[in-house]
């Protein structure tokens, strides 16, 4: 835990990438082989288990550091994190260099499922053995809230430079599911180590559209295809294993019965990339049909029948077992087409279609119809490019359709966490329904450092009550909301449910006489598909 801790310093104390994946490298080069396992699982998510819920470590902690429990809940407030709070409140540990990751890790793992003594005493031990460091890091990974401020894609970075493997290769390796518990180092960085198996590709990201498509040059050095609005997906048919994995690197096979059929036509050394979606027949359902199934470990009949899914096809990565990702998109492409043009008819398996015109003008018509189209907007890939690995800047776009707004007033406020745990930024949003105020949206994103400093001070001086970390606050506040879609919910108030609201601004132009309504949100779900948001004026 040591040699932990001093890398979690090290890059804690600079915002230089150079710097950081110095300080990565160097580690991988000279930490314990099973502790760098653990590190890498660690940066791409692989997080264990919690064995210790919040409520128990707070309690531990208070009766530890001898104070009263309000006092503790009063310093995680303002400390806004918890394993910080713990670490600065607990007596001083032990300096020495402690415990491996590996043995703590494999420990932490070991009290699931233990009773609760067995349980506080190991943590209590634990706490009294640890340096400062390396307690705060226990408190992180305990807590299942470890943050180190380093993306995979630098992690990859760092690991190619300590072991001299291609990064690509091992951005190919760190994909899938693999437990550090039982994967060696040698497994995840050695040439050939490893099998492929059912492990997919790193995804490629497209970077959002913030300038005039005329730019990118002519339209025909382009692909353009429709931004569905669904689940990312790559279809994994290799000998011996088929699945899907998700964006997210979670394995959803089971999730998606529809696709079963697909191993028996699908040659093997085959992956695809494309959109998950919910099905209607001759078009997309909205994501709302799709998002009944998410989450849900097994999917019943009735639910099959209702939101059928299917695979809108956009890319072809792997074929006859041959990686093809650094050939253009145009080969790529007519590779895709001929494999889907020769699958029977039936399958859940489409092509994703192209969106064709003669020029960006033209592009810029056909976009406006995405909303009709169950999509949010328009995919731009240079025809030349690879299948890169991440965001790369340049070759891919997403060129989204302005999303939906409407003005509202703040009702309720809470603080966030982390750097921002002294800030107000959480914070929940009401419309109009005649005379009275509807809440029916929280959004904690879009607004500056400053602007919550300013918001900050304007809650601590208008607090009308307090509900634990909540505070409601008279309705003077206007900001405009965001969202990329609505439907109905008959768990909220309101009836509606917003996906992605975030605030675009804080209206200081606006009183709570002029918000919109609860009507302009009903109108919003009763419009036909790719109308206009309509003119509150209007409502």
């Amino acid at each position: 835990m040591k040699d932990f801790a001093t890398l979690f310093n090290a890059l804690d104390a600079t915002t230089k990438t150079g710097e950081k994946t110095l300080a990565l490298a160097d580690y991988f080069r000279t930490a314990p082989k099973a502790d760098r396992v653990w590190t890498i699982a660690l940066l791409s998510g692989r997080r264990p288990k919690r064995a210790v819920t919040s409520t128990e470590l707070r309690l531990w902690a208070a009766e530890a550091a001898g104070i009263p429990l309000w006092l503790f809940e009063e310093s995680y407030a303002v400390a806004g994190d918890l394993a910080e709070t713990i670490a600065r409140l607990l007596p001083f540990g032990a300096t020495g260099a402690g415990q491996s990751m590996d043995t703590t890790l494999r420990q932490l793992i070991a009290l699931t499922g233990r009773p609760e003594t067995e349980r506080r005493a190991y943590v209590l031990d634990a706490w009294a053995s640890l340096g400062p460091d390396a307690r705060f890091l226990f408190n992180k990974l305990i807590t299942g809230g470890f943050r180190m401020g380093v993306s995979q894609g630098l992690m990859t970075r760092a690991l190619a430079q300590a072991t001299g493997v291609e990064e690509t290769t091992l951005a190919h390796r760190l994909m899938g599911e693999w437990d550090p518990a039982t994967t060696s180092f040698e497994q995840l960085t050695q040439e050939g180590g490893g099998d492929v198996g059912a492990r997919p590709y790193p995804f490629a990201l497209a970077s959002p559209m913030d300038e005039d498509p005329q730019t990118l040059g002519p339209v025909q050095e382009w692909l353009a295809e429709w931004k569905w609005d669904g689940i990312r997906g790559q279809l994994i048919a290799r000998p011996g294993a088929f699945a899907l994995w998700s964006r997210g690197e979670e394995l959803i096979t089971d999730r998606f019965p529809e696709f079963a059929p697909l191993a028996d036509f699908l040659p093997p050394g085959t992956v695809i990339d494309g959109e998950i979606v919910a099905w209607g027949g001759a078009d997309p359902l909205p994501f709302a049909h799709l998002q009944k199934r998410i989450g849900r470990k097994t999917v019943p009949k009735k639910l099959l029948a209702e939101a059928p899914a299917l695979i809108l096809a956009y890319d072809l990565l792997e074929s006859d077992g041959t990686d093809l990702r650094a050939q253009p998109l145009s080969e790529r492409r007519a590779r895709l087409e001929r494999l889907v043009n020769a699958l029977p008819d039936g399958l859940a398996l489409r092509l994703s279609p192209r969106a064709e015109a003669m020029d960006w003008s033209g592009l810029a018509a056909l976009r406006q119809e995405a909303r009709a189209r169950q999509a949010e907007g328009l995919m731009l890939k240079r025809l030349s490019s690879p299948y890169h690995i991440g965001r790369r800047r340049g070759d891919w776009w997403k060129w989204k359709l302005d999303p939906y707004s409407v003005d509202a007033v703040m009702i309720y406020a809470q603080a966030g966490h982390g750097r921002r745990a002294n800030l107000f930024t959480d914070f929940t949003f009401a419309v109009r329904d005649g005379n009275d105020l509807v809440p029916f949206a929280k959004a904690y994103s879009g607004l500056t450092d400053a602007e919550f400093a300013q918001i900050t001070a304007w809650v601590q001086k208008n607090t009308l009550e307090r509900f634990g970390p909540v505070r409601r606050v008279p309705p003077t506040l206007v900001f405009e909301l965001a969202f990329e879609g609505i439907q109905e919910s008959p768990r909220h108030k309101s009836g509606i449910a917003l996906r992605f609201p975030r605030m675009l601004r804080w209206r200081q132009d606006k009183s709570a006489d002029e918000i919109d309504t609860i009507d302009t949100l009903r109108a919003l779900l009763r419009q036909p598909p790719g109308a206009l948001p309509p003119d509150p004026q209007d409502i």
